[in-house]
């Protein structure tokens, strides 16, 4: 029985993975053949119809060296945004204990639960006001759709680190900044790194608010680029899947090199 059991939980286990990897199994072997290949088999391997043409055409369509810088500057930048101003205001939340505080902490939690296409209209018309249709506006965005998650997991995590740290760093002559950065800020590396995969993941990938933020198209991130793929009256699937695989290829390393700190940080981040 015992063995039936495990023999069950295999099988569920092998389907699942299977289901999970099969769409980069369709974007992946779709990305080596043409037009007409894709048409005519899209499940089976490329065989007459595999080229890597369409790998030379995508990065040249989507100027990938521009698209992928402006991509890097827009997730780095407000991923860094979004960690230091999550963790210094997680860090005054955990240490500040009044009515306000534990106020304001719910006001960050319940916020997740508002969805962005509720507020995007009304967003994008106050930030068109005030002149921040642009990067630089978009990174603020994303300070304000990101903090909500990060500034929870730096909270759970802070309470975890003693108090007579900091009343050491005090003693001997620090200011708050320098407590925060000099003592508290080394020690949240592991929830620091979890935050980090997080919100670089989803910014990077996001297509939407870049879509109404940025007009000028010398500022077009990877994803946007991607749509001149879908025209009126033709769609490039070709390309499409082939800028696709060129496109995940550094959020893919990103994660292998740094996802052993996910699990850990969450936990740590959840429990304490």
């Amino acid at each position: 029985m015992k063995n039936k059991n495990k023999l069950s939980l295999w099988i569920i286990s092998i389907l699942s993975g299977l289901l999970f990897l099969s769409p980069f199994y369709i974007v992946l072997t779709n990305s080596f053949k043409t037009q007409k290949g894709i048409f005519t088999d899209v499940m089976g391997l490329p065989k007459d119809f595999f080229t890597t043409n369409n790998y030379v055409e995508a990065f040249i369509a989507l100027d990938f060296v521009k698209s992928f810088t402006n991509s890097l500057l827009i997730t780095v930048g407000s991923s860094l945004i979004i960690i230091v101003l999550s963790a210094m205001a997680a860090w005054m939340l955990v240490r500040t204990k009044t009515k306000l505080s534990s106020f304001l902490f719910l006001v960050f939690a319940a916020a997740m639960l508002i969805p962005f296409q509720s507020v995007m209209l009304p967003l994008i018309n106050i930030m068109g006001k005030v002149g921040l249709l642009n990067p630089g506006g978009l990174m603020f965005m994303y300070l304000g759709f990101g903090s909500s998650l990060s500034i929870i997991l730096y909270h759970g995590f802070i309470k975890g680190i003693p108090k007579e740290l900091e009343e050491a760093a005090t003693i001997d002559g620090c200011n708050k900044l320098q407590v925060f950065f000099y003592i508290i800020f080394p020690l949240l590396k592991p929830i620091t790194v979890t935050v980090s995969i997080l919100n670089v993941m989803w910014i990077w990938n996001d297509f939407l608010l870049p879509q109404l933020v940025i007009n000028d198209p010398k500022w077009h991130t990877i994803p946007l680029k991607m749509f001149y793929f879908f025209g009126q009256f033709s769609k490039r699937w070709d390309l499409a899947l082939a800028g696709l695989v060129i496109a995940m290829i550094p959020i893919i390393l990103f994660y292998f090199v740094a996802q052993k700190h996910i699990i850990k940080g969450v936990t740590q981040g959840s429990i304490k």
